[in-house]
């Protein structure tokens, strides 16, 4: 069945079309969730919170982009929001003010592997880290990053410049084995 045809069945609140979108989602949306997440048990609780989000809110698809960037946008969202609940205090910098460009240069060592740059991603500050794994690891462009972290295309750009400035450093420290 095409997934238009299983959406519009949603619609209809048809719970076998519904668990057959969920069937092709779930693992997917699962990994997203481990991402930001990194526990089981919280990426499957922010999962099923996110597809119920998702059926009661699919009279909102409307098809402008795959039924699966829709989902997994609702997906980022509720890891960030469950994040964010666990953290008492959130201290948010306005950075609107500065204009950085960003040179698109990511070439690290060649003796660094992806999961030094998994690890890497971890040890940087949250307001850095959810702009670098948006855009790096869930390929969101700065329009999107700033629409899904409610901070300016600017601040944006700022956060992932200097995000992607800090993670080079430690990725050059672990290359020769300079680090903590």
């Amino acid at each position: 069945m095409f997934q238009i045809e299983l959406v519009e069945q949603c619609k209809a609140n048809n719970r076998k079309a519904q668990m057959q979108l969920y069937k092709q989602y779930c693992d997917g949306m699962f990994c997203v969730a481990m991402r930001f997440l990194k526990n089981s048990d919280d990426a499957e609780d922010v999962l099923q919170e996110s597809f119920i989000k998702a059926f009661q809110r699919i009279d909102q698809f409307k098809g402008e982009v795959t039924f699966g960037a829709w989902l997994k946008k609702i997906v980022v969202h509720g890891s960030i929001d469950f994040l964010k609940s666990k953290k008492q205090q959130m201290v948010e910098l306005h950075e609107g003010y500065l204009h950085i460009s960003d040179d698109g240069d990511w070439n690290v060592e060649s003796e660094v592997d992806i999961d030094d740059v998994k690890k890497a991603i971890e040890l940087l500050s949250e307001k850095y880290r959810y702009v670098v794994q948006l855009f790096l690891m869930e390929g969101y462009d700065h329009s999107e990053i700033s629409e899904i972290l409610n901070i300016s295309e600017t601040a944006s750009r700022t956060r992932l410049l200097r995000g992607k400035a800090q993670l080079k450093e430690m990725l050059k420290d672990m290359a020769y084995g300079t680090g903590s």
